[in-house]
C-alpha cells in the first residue's frame, strides 16, 4: 500500500491551515499571535507581497493546489505523471521557501514562525514526494 499520498495530504492540510491563518489575519488587518518578535516585522515588510498580493495568499493557493494534486495521487498512486508532477511542484515550493527564508534572514533581519513552518512543511512535501517517486520505481 502506498502511504506517501496520505502523508502528502496531511502535510498539505497543515500548510493550508498555516497560510489560511496568515491570510485571514491579512484580510482582517490584524496581527497573528506569534511567539517570535519578528512576525509583525516580516508581515509588514514590503517584500511580504508579490505583485501586490500578500505571500500568505500565494501560499494558500500553493497548498490548495498541492492538496488537489496529492488527492489525485492517492487515487492513482502508481501514476508516474502525478508522482513526478507532485515532486516538481514541491521542488518549486522549496525554491520559493528558500528564497523567502533568505529574504527574512538577510534583508528583513527577522523571522516569522508561520513562514518558517511553511518552509518546513514544503521541505516535508518534497521529501515525501521524493520518497514516493523512489519507492514507485521498485
Amino acid at each position: 500500500m502506498h502511504l506517501a499520498p496520505f502523508y502528502l495530504i496531511a502535510l498539505a492540510l497543515v500548510g493550508i491551515g498555516d497560510t489560511l491563518y496568515l491570510a485571514y489575519n491579512e484580510f482582517m488587518n490584524t496581527s497573528p499571535s506569534c511567539l517570535l518578535v519578528g512576525c509583525d516585522v516580516v508581515l509588514a515588510h514590503p517584500l511580504s507581497e508579490f505583485l501586490e498580493i500578500p505571500l500568505a495568499y500565494w501560499g494558500l493557493v500553493y497548498y490548495t493546489y498541492m492538496l488537489g494534486l496529492v488527492a489525485l495521487l492517492s487515487f492513482e498512486p502508481r501514476s508516474k505523471v502525478l508522482s513526478w508532477a507532485t515532486l516538481l511542484y514541491a521542488g518549486v515550493g522549496v525554491l520559493f521557501s528558500a528564497a523567502f527564508i533568505y529574504i527574512q534572514a538577510s534583508i528583513i533581519g527577522a523571522f516569522c514562525q508561520y513562514c518558517v513552518l511553511s518552509a518546513l512543511i514544503t521541505v516535508g512535501l518534497f521529501a515525501v514526494a521524493w520518497w514516493h517517486v523512489r519507492s514507485s520505481r521498485s
